[in-house]
């Protein structure tokens, strides 16, 4: 099987949506978005300069099947692309507040990622990040970095394989997530 990454494009919104759902956890994306959260989410996805913008994103195929993406972007622009993503999450879920940032300037972010469940344990989410972190790199990023929960020791063995390292905690959305980096030239 040969896996493939591309850029993604408006079409793959559906995907997009799937990969911001599996990443936040179906339970805190429905208190984000509401019941239709997937909808939402692909509206998101479809719309330029937001968070989940398919701009910000790539897609894994496995032999020309879409089977997972990602979603990064430059931690300096949060805030504009946050405000972009809260316009339209406020048309479903108008009292949503939110009041932790998970990345910052001087980081590029990545924000989600998520294979489908039946492509798991093929290289796909290591493929993936892999390649997210080229582009950053490429880009003139020298730091990449994510949240992952303290829970989820096996997302973080998978993010260590890929030469993220531990440098410090952060809360969101009420769970306390390990953040994550890797510099420029370390494996």
């Amino acid at each position: 099987m040969s896996i493939t990454i591309r850029r993604a494009e408006k079409s793959d919104a559906d995907l997009i949506a799937y990969v911001v759902a599996a990443a936040i956890g179906e339970e805190a994306v429905q208190n984000y978005c509401g019941e239709r959260y997937l909808a939402v989410l692909k509206e998101i996805a479809e719309t330029p300069q937001t968070q989940y913008s398919y701009q910000f994103a790539l897609v894994a195929e496995l032999d020309g099947v879409k089977v997972g993406g990602i979603v990064g972007y430059d931690g300096g622009l949060l805030y504009p692309l946050r405000e972009k993503t809260l316009e339209i999450i406020h048309r479903y879920n108008p009292g949503l507040r939110v009041y932790s940032d998970e990345t910052e300037s001087g980081e590029f972010y990545l924000d989600s990622i998520g294979v489908l469940p039946e492509y798991r344990g093929c290289g796909v989410g290591g493929a993936l990040i892999h390649a997210m972190c080229e582009c950053a790199f490429n880009a003139g990023h020298s730091l990449v970095g994510l949240i992952v929960d303290v829970h989820n020791p096996r997302a973080e063995k998978l993010y260590q394989s890929q030469g993220f390292v531990r440098c410090g905690k952060r809360e969101f959305f009420a769970h306390e997530m390990w953040h994550l980096q890797k510099r420029k030239g370390k494996s």
